[in-house]
């Protein structure tokens, strides 16, 4: 016989209403006495209402989209977005989206899920991502709120957001029901991808599986929109004949992106509080950071006799005199009293942004008036205005920091990040700073750790050095290249598996005229036989070959280029070697493999040796964005001192003073230190044919104007912070050095890398650091080591990725 639950039967001596009689059991109704009113039984919460589903306008939900998104996390929504997000707020919020705040509250979670999936700063509706992020906030939505775990992530819920009454209440986590234990946490939309630990212990173990090369025609394609201050993927369509359109907008983009980085620059920025005049003297600009204030060209317009600080392109006018280019406008240039800052520390050339000081003389009749502006300007406002600039200083743009552009905060800053917050943008196609960069230098630490103890007998194998060779001016036709090659390649076969390097950069040219010319260069048998020996002289190290990455850059003498060009300069960025070329090293990589991993079937999780035929320019990433280095091969110095502006000899000491007091500020960005950063620092010293100078810090160095300092020494230095200035890699006139107008962005340096290499065979061998970014040079990889003939000696340069910096690198 049944008994009645004692906490659902109410005592008589309480005055409790006698239960309702039961029907009969035969319909199913229960044996227990339905109670009107329990006694002492805890109160079931409030239930839920149903929410309504309704239509919500994109253009309601925007101004609380642009609050949460652009305000909070420096984002930007698409169309296609935002009626994503209003279709989803409407049908899971209804009528409280906006006086409850629920959108708001949706909002920021999938602003935050966006961002920890290491999305662009573009939210695009028509991705994968973000409807698998809308996906996942729907199984986690109740009554249009979303429910939040112990982890403070959202927890998966059991039951549809239409759920309501108190059994859905208590099943919906709303009372004290325990919350989905955290380990499920990865079906909410804060833990969307895997756990950084997780990835970390099942991501590769080998470094070379972390090495990427991005040719120039690969490179993502970024235009600055200046109106929304962040980069955007170019809509336009890349062509090889593009349209002259694509030539303005190139120019356009350079002027952009320097633009807007002078503008952040501490020099230029409004103090809140100043009493002080405005000085617009480019001099403060390096010395005493006063604040300056750049003039359009076009309102120089009836100001003639005032100062002015200008900044724009160096150009040549029609008339044959050097003229000023903005987006505004063009003036002619009186460089008779101007002094370049810093003095004999850097190139100016027309093709490059400068910044000028001076004073503007007018002059009605000039005649250029009204002529095109080389920015894209037409006539009238946008030509070329009357009368002259008489300059005063010229300088270059100041340099930023690459972890100030991508906001990456340094060991003593706090959590706020500083920089025009381009982390979120991907550069390069491998991900985002902010995305995924702390996990992949964690990662790169822990591959890169130099190995303590050798111990052949554990199953795992010791860390792998970071060591990256590089080697240009490869004329492989030449005995004295070949044997080079070969003193190069036995300093690495001679050490143990884990030093090899992880990658050797082997740079044109390889040939020693242009290639497929005609009379005065080789034919195609030819340039194809002197790859053939370099396959032989590979095929000598089958150990060293099987365990790195070999990646060949061409030079302006090889195929196919160089069949029209006849040696000249060709446009950039040109297209790799052409396989019909290089058959054969692929077959002896192939054989290497085989010789030293075994067959197919026993290679599993073992990376082999490969060659890869990239373009120039192209770039090396390691670790997706934990470095990244820039590959160019071109003679860069002998172009600059063709084409460079040359300044009238000052006469006056006081005010060659003043200018090296100017570049003090440059000069200390520089260090120089012979070999590894273990060794002491010595004076650098020269040879018959080159200086070495091997800078690995970031110390203060001897100022470049002192006598003491070799001109070697101020000719790498000047190289380095004309091209890091410019942000550019050929900041040249396209009459001088061509470039493929709709790829234009794979020449930028914006971020600065971590590493450029500038393959010049007339420069001498370098390897310097400055604003943060190293510079390095190999040289000719062929040296005279004697007097004696015949006594030949190999030159490269070593990069190590695991912190160690750069050298020059001889043997012989």
């Amino acid at each position: 016989m049944s008994t009645i639950n004692p906490r659902r039967t109410a005592p008589s001596s309480l005055g409790q209403k006698a239960p309702i009689p039961s029907s009969s059991p035969g319909f199913g109704t229960p044996v227990h006495p339905i109670l009107s009113q329990p006694i002492n039984a805890i109160p079931a919460p409030a239930a839920i209402k149903p929410i309504v589903p309704i239509l919500l306008p994109p253009n309601l939900l925007r101004p609380v989209a642009v609050r949460v998104f652009t305000r909070n996390h420096d984002l930007n929504l698409q169309s296609s977005a935002l009626g994503s997000l209003a279709t989803f707020i409407g049908r899971h919020c209804g009528q409280g989206w906006r006086e409850q705040g629920l959108a708001e509250r949706v909002l920021e979670e999938v602003a935050r899920s966006w961002k920890k999936a290491g999305g662009s700063v573009i939210i695009n509706g028509d991705s994968g991502m973000l409807k698998d992020i809308l996906k996942g906030l729907e199984s986690c939505m109740v009554g249009g709120r979303i429910i939040q775990g112990k982890s403070g992530t959202p927890s998966v819920s059991r039951q549809g957001s239409f759920a309501f009454g108190p059994d859905a209440a208590l099943h919906n986590g709303i009372s004290e029901r325990p919350a989905i234990d955290e380990r499920q946490d990865s079906f909410g939309m804060s833990s969307l991808g895997v756990e950084d630990n997780e990835d970390e212990e099942d991501a590769s173990k080998d470094p070379r599986d972390w090495l990427k090369v991005i040719g120039g025609f690969d490179q993502p394609r970024l235009v600055y929109n200046v109106g929304k201050r962040h980069f955007e993927k170019s809509t336009t369509k890349p062509s090889l004949l593009a349209p002259p359109s694509h030539r303005i907008e190139m120019f356009r983009q350079r002027y952009h992106v320097v633009h807007q980085r002078i503008l952040r620059n501490e020099a230029f920025q409004v103090p809140t509080f100043s009493a002080n005049t405005h000085k617009s003297s480019l001099q403060s600009v390096a010395s005493n950071g006063q604040y300056n204030k750049i003039t359009p060209i076009a309102n120089l317009l009836g100001r003639g006799g005032s100062t002015h600080l200008l900044f724009g392109l160096l150009t040549v006018a029609p008339t044959g005199t050097l003229a000023l280019s903005d987006l505004t406008g063009s003036i002619a240039l009186d460089l008779q009293h101007a002094r370049p800052i810093p003095e004999d520390g850097a190139w100016f050339a027309p093709g490059m942004m400068a910044l000028i000081d001076g004073s503007y003389e007018e002059d009605d009749s000039n005649p250029s008036a009204g002529s095109a502006s080389a920015l894209g300007g037409t006539g009238g406002i946008g030509g070329t205005i009357g009368g002259k600039f008489v300059c005063f200083s010229v300088g270059h743009p100041p340099v930023e920091r690459r972890n100030t552009t991508l906001g990456i905060k340094d060991a003593t800053a706090d959590d706020a990040l500083a920089g025009p917050a381009f982390g979120w943008t991907d550069f390069l196609g491998v991900g985002s700073e902010r995305g995924n960069g702390s996990r992949m230098r964690r990662l790169c630490q822990r591959l890169l750790a130099p190995p303590l103890e050798v111990d052949l007998g554990t199953p795992s194998p010791p860390a792998r050095s970071g060591i990256i060779a590089i080697a240009s001016e490869l004329n492989l036709a030449e005995p004295a290249t070949l044997s080079a090659l070969r003193t190069m390649l036995s300093s690495y076969s001679s050490l143990p598996v884990p030093s090899y390097p992880l990658a050797m950069v082997l740079m044109g040219n390889f040939a020693t005229n242009a290639a497929l010319s005609g009379a005065s260069g080789s034919g195609s048998i030819e340039y194809k036989e002197s790859f053939d020996s370099l396959a032989s002289l590979l095929s000598e190290f089958p150990q060293l070959i099987a365990r790195t990455t070999l990646i060949f850059v061409p030079g302006d003498h090889d195929a196919w280029a160089s069949a029209h060009s006849a040696g000249a300069a060709v446009p950039l960025p040109r297209k790799a070697i052409p396989d019909i070329f290089t058959s054969r090293i692929r077959r002896v990589v192939a054989e290497a493999n085989r010789e030293v991993h075994g067959v197919a079937a026993n290679r599993k999780g073992i990376k082999e040796g490969e060659a890869i035929w990239t373009t120039n320019p192209s770039r090396l990433s390691w670790f997706g964005v934990a470095g990244e280095m820039v590959l160019l091969r071109d003679d860069m110095l002998g172009r600059l001192r063709r084409t460079a502006i040359r300044f009238n000899e000052r006469d006056d000491e006081a005010e060659g003073e003043e200018n090296v007091a100017a570049t003090q500020t440059r000069n200390a960005e520089y260090s120089m230190s012979g070999g590894l950063p273990s060794s002491p620092p010595r004076q650098a010293t020269q040879d018959a044919q080159s200086m070495e100078v091997d800078v690995t810090g970031d110390e203060a160095s001897t100022n470049p104007l002192d006598s003491g300092v070799d001109p070697h020494v101020q000719t790498a230095r000047a190289l380095a912070f004309t091209l890091l200035s410019q942000s550019h890699l050929s900041p040249f006139p396209m009459s001088v050095r061509p470039q493929h107008w709709s790829y234009g962005s794979a020449l930028s340096l914006y971020p600065l890398p971590n590493v450029l290499v500038i393959a010049d065979s007339e420069a001498p061998p370098f390897a310097l650091s400055y604003a943060g970014c190293a510079v390095l040079n190999p040289g000719r990889c062929a040296r005279d080591t004697s007097a004696r003939k015949g006594n030949k000696g190999a030159r490269w340069v070593e990069w190590d990725i695991g912190g160690s910096g750069g050298r020059v690198r001889e043997e012989g």
